[in-house]
């Protein structure tokens, strides 16, 4: 893998990564402590702009940046669309704002669409039953979980601007003219569901948002809303399937880290990453263990307090998988918790 740019901009600056697309960089108040996002200039509907691809959260620093932004790099010119790749809130958390105070539209997927706007509803002060339910079968532990139910959830609101009406539908498929380039759009699942990809059919452009990361690997979370999806099925049917479309002259724009060359490697690396780590586990599960007690061999690290929920969420992911697979079984304890077994 190549990296032609060994620094990313600063926050408030641009970087042009390629002719008309500017690559910039949002802060977000965690472990990943940044999105990246990028813009395209074009000609749109007769007046020159500019398109955005997805957007940070909705916090009062990140409109001032994106002011900023708009006011230099952007060179004032009118924000025209905001394309989503998918509906996680560091990527879609100020669509609704550009839309209702610059009238730019938004283009995504049904999906993402639809999975956002749902999300922003919820205002909870304290885990839902179903939640709680969920983390017991998943065996957090019980002074966790009394602290956890008596604590104001995040909800996706926080960080996230309503959404009003009105989106273009993106889909599988689609040919979309973004700039001076037609770009081909290949749907990915499992980190997220029907999170768009666009491939430059005029050069050898990605634009990749979570669904391929040069560095770490997209969280392959479940979720009370879900709890028996198979993310890990998902994504890797995903990989595979883009696997067929790249190439080692792919330069790819991700969501987070830096922009790379060596498309089909990194994919390579992600299957076998997943194909290892629930090799892994099936050796691990040969004595009973719930979901939290298989950290150590999925993760082979000590997961800190700020990881526990996103570990915990992709340690049901793999036990699904494998679930589905037919090669392990579960118990339901009386605490509530499933004991998972490799299958002899």
């Amino acid at each position: 893998m190549h990296f032609p740019h060994t620094d990313p901009p600063e926050i408030g600056k641009a970087i042009e990564v390629a002719e008309g697309i500017l690559w910039m960089r949002l802060p977000l108040p965690m472990a990943l402590n940044h999105v990246n996002v990028y813009a395209i200039r074009e000609n749109y509907l007769n007046e020159d702009g500019w398109t955005l691809i997805d957007t940070g959260f909705d916090t009062k620093k990140s409109r001032l940046i994106w002011e900023g932004l708009l006011k230099g790099p952007l060179l004032g010119l009118p924000i025209k669309r905001i394309i989503i790749t998918h509906h996680h809130p560091d990527h879609i958390g100020l669509a609704g704002w550009f839309k209702t105070k610059y009238k730019a539209e938004i283009w995504a997927s049904r999906t993402t669409w639809l999975f956002a706007r749902m999300m922003t509803l919820d205002h909870n002060l304290k885990p839902t039953k179903e939640t709680l339910e969920f983390y017991q079968a998943a065996g957090m532990e019980q002074n966790l979980y009394n602290e956890r139910s008596k604590t104001t959830p995040f909800n996706f609101s926080d960080v996230v601007t309503h959404i009003p009406l009105g989106f273009q539908r993106i889909q599988q498929d689609d040919i979309l003219q973004i700039g001076t380039r037609k770009w081909s759009v290949h749907m990915g699942h499992g980190h997220s569901p029907e999170h768009a990809t666009f491939w430059s059919k005029e050069d050898d452009l990605v634009i990749a948002g979570d669904q391929i990361l040069p560095s770490i690997s997209p969280n392959l979370g479940v979720y009370a809303t879900e709890p028996n999806a198979d993310p890990v099925g998902e994504w890797l049917e995903s990989c595979e399937r883009l696997l067929s479309h790249s190439n080692d002259q792919n330069f790819v724009l991700p969501g987070h880290k830096l922009p790379f060359y060596g498309l089909p490697k990194r994919l390579k690396q992600l299957i076998e990453n997943h194909h290892s780590a629930l090799t892994r586990l099936l050796e691990f599960l040969k004595t009973p263990k719930t979901a939290v007690e298989c950290f150590e061999p999925l993760f082979k690290r000590q997961i800190g307090s700020s990881e526990y929920g996103l570990a915990l969420v992709e340690s049901v992911g793999h036990l699904n998988h494998l679930l589905k697979a037919g090669k392990i079984n579960r118990q339901r304890q009386r605490d509530g918790a499933w004991l998972w077994q490799t299958l002899d």
